[in-house]
């Protein structure tokens, strides 16, 4: 059984760019997790959702 991480199949984003933006933004976070030798996905992206505002930016480096 796959682990559904961010239950893309019910994702409302359809149009456009925005699917392909998305798995951008999917397959970069999944590979900055990795970098960071990060082995259960589910646990690390649950890590992230603690702290929502500063977590993401500190994942990609981006300054607060």
């Amino acid at each position: 059984m796959r682990d559904v991480l961010w239950d893309e199949d019910r994702s409302q984003i359809r149009t456009g760019h925005a699917p392909e933006n998305m798995a951008t933004l999917r397959n970069t976070t999944l590979n900055r997790l990795r970098a960071r030798n990060a082995t259960n996905m589910t646990e690390a992206v649950r890590d992230l959702s603690y702290e929502p505002f500063t977590a993401p930016l500190a994942l990609l480096r981006i300054p607060r």
